[in-house]
């Protein structure tokens, strides 16, 4: 997915920070926080989309596949989830939280794979 296609940009008109299942992690918010405060981001969006591979998956699961794939265990959290767009909005909830984010507006959108379409989620 080229995201500067997807919503007419050009390249450099937008920091784009992506993780494996739009996940707002302790590092993903930690570059969102550097976006903001030193480069000048005005706004976040947290764009999730339908046919995600992490949609479906358990973390437990997951984890205990790869335990017996390595040999080794991990405390490793993936980020999976059953609802994108109950998934979308707590990733934007969690950006939201952080006290550094202040007022900047946080956005969760879904992009249709299928349509090609992008709807916000409320």
């Amino acid at each position: 997915m080229v995201l500067e296609d997807v919503f007419g940009l050009r390249p450099g008109d937008v920091n784009i920070l992506r993780n494996a299942g739009a996940v707002a992690t302790e590092d993903a918010i930690r570059s969102l926080l550097l976006s903001h405060h030193v480069l000048g981001t005005n706004e976040i969006v947290v764009l999730g989309h339908t046919g995600c591979g992490m949609n479906g998956l358990e973390d437990q699961a997951l984890r205990a596949r790869l335990e017996l794939q390595t040999g080794e265990p991990s405390k490793t959290q993936f980020g999976t989830f059953s609802d994108l767009d109950a998934h979308v909005r707590r990733q934007v909830e969690r950006i939201k939280a952080h006290p550094w984010i202040g007022q900047v507006p946080v956005h969760g959108l879904v992009y249709e794979v299928e349509t090609g379409l992008v709807r916000e989620v409320s």
